[in-house]
């Protein structure tokens, strides 16, 4: 009969104490007693702490094999589960220790190592604590985020990541061609787009939303969670070049709807993470940011805020802090000023509204006053804005002029037109990008070290 197979997050569980079970993993680290035996710690990525193995030196491999295992060795333990006499709560008495892989010189060790240098062994930082922990929340997060959108009678729709428009109408997009590019170069002469794969300039896309318009015209609710791409050449800890977006959009929702599933939407993910997260987030808590698991909680818990950007530039203009760049109405504002208003002002989770229109793309519902749109931003403490969504317009006049205004061409978007022309409905939505969130509720400084591969500038390796 075989073997139970149990993961270590199972086999640290005292309900296990009598079995006989078998455990696959990576040896964290190894230490030999005088006595006689070995202790052996293992990790199998299910959980943030380890199980420890004790192989005494009756077993056939012990000197051969078990005294020689190093961090990184890959083994299958076959044993008894036992309660610890030491700070865990279980441990195995090994039967059998069988070596599935050697890691001779495994980069690494018991020391601590910088995330700048983890970054270079993307392929094995995920063997790391923090790292491990990382996936674990990120992975949470992510399902969370389909659990609510099924409870709330969304239906998942993908979106094309290749497109030939631009969702935001502001560049910076990655092209997408088979037109050998070391020809044009030399030819010197325009690009005749009817040679390529597409007849048409086309890129990797910013958003999904447009794409995510047409079937909430249909079907109601729907959300796309994809990869997006922007081509912006920037080096910040907050900027990727490939980024995973979550997009609801919703017919019939004006922005009061649009503002209250975002904060149920987040209100849900912050307390599934710190109802299944734990230890993890224990983790994060104790080595990466003082305090982060109260600072979850209260957004979990306190209602959001509103205020008006209008309102937020009066404060922001009226408070005796020195910020870097200049306020004024009109001005798109920076992290340093959302982070005032919901860590100084607020104390708190902050929802702002009715920004100019002047800084906000064209499918933005235009406001009565002709000066600014139903658009709302989630800002929390510690990062500023999480959430950027609005009221759709709908009428097609008033798009067809802020289009206009924006020298956008209606050649371009015709299918984007025709859902105003064919029964057009209030609609809204909004989008959070994943590896913000996934920073928000670790606490990383770098949005690099919260997706498994970053893609920046100049770095595309793995």
């Amino acid at each position: 009969m075989p073997l139970e197979k149990l993961f270590v997050s199972d086999a640290r569980d005292v309900a296990h104490v009598g079995k006989t079970v078998l455990i696959q993993g990576w040896i964290r680290t190894r230490r030999d007693s005088k006595g006689g035996f070995s202790f052996l710690e293992i990790n199998d990525g299910s959980c943030m702490g380890n199980i420890q193995v004790i192989a005494d030196a009756d077993l056939a491999n012990y000197k051969d094999e078990i005294q020689r295992l190093s961090a990184g060795c890959s083994v299958a333990i076959e044993g008894e589960v036992k309660a610890s006499e030491g700070k865990q709560a279980t441990e195995i008495q090994a039967s059998q220790v069988t070596v599935l892989g050697w890691a001779d010189d495994f980069p690494l060790q018991k020391k601590r190592h910088s995330f700048e240098k983890l970054r270079e062994w993307a392929h094995i930082r995920a063997r790391s604590n923090t790292f491990g922990a990382v996936a674990r929340v990120r992975n949470q997060i992510c399902q969370s985020i389909h659990q609510f959108f099924h409870e709330n009678n969304f239906l998942y729709v993908h979106t094309p990541i290749i497109t030939a428009s631009d969702c935001e109408g502001a560049g910076e997009m990655f092209k997408v061609t088979t037109l050998d590019l070391d020809r044009l170069a030399k030819s010197g002469g325009p690009v005749n787009y009817e040679f390529d794969f597409f007849d048409k300039p086309s890129f990797l896309t910013v958003s999904g939303q447009l794409e995510a318009e047409t079937y909430a015209t249909a079907l109601g609710r729907v959300y796309t969670f994809g990869p997006t791409f922007r081509a912006e050449n920037s080096n910040t800890s907050r900027h990727l070049s490939e980024f995973w977006m979550i997009e609801p959009e919703a017919a019939f929702f004006d922005l009061a709807d649009d503002m209250a599933l975002a904060e149920s939407f987040l209100r849900k993910i912050l307390s599934d993470v710190l109802n299944h997260c734990d230890e993890d987030l224990q983790f994060f808590d104790q080595r990466i940011q003082k305090g982060l698991i109260e600072s979850l909680r209260k957004v979990a818990e306190t209602p959001f805020q509103h205020m008006t950007y209008t309102d937020a530039i009066k404060v922001l203009e009226n408070c005796d802090e020195s910020f870097e760049f200049p306020i004024a109405w009109g001005t798109d504002l920076q992290a340093e000023h959302e982070r005032y208003l919901t860590e100084k002002h607020v104390a708190g989770p902050l929802i702002l509204t009715d920004y100019p229109s002047s800084i906000k793309p064209f499918y933005m519902r235009l406001s009565d006053d002709g000066k600014t749109v139903a658009a709302m931003d989630v800002l929390v403490p510690g990062v500023g804005e999480i959430i950027g969504g609005s009221q759709r317009e709908e009428r097609l006049d008033v798009l067809t002029q802020r289009m206009a205004e924006m020298d956008l061409r209606e050649e371009d978007y015709w299918w984007y037109l025709d859902l105003r022309r064919y029964g057009t409905v209030p609609h809204a939505g909004f989008g959070l990008g994943l590896e913000r969130l996934v920073q928000y509720t670790t606490g990383m400084a770098n949005i690099r070290d919260v997706i498994p591969f970053p893609r920046t500038p100049g770095n595309a390796d793995f």
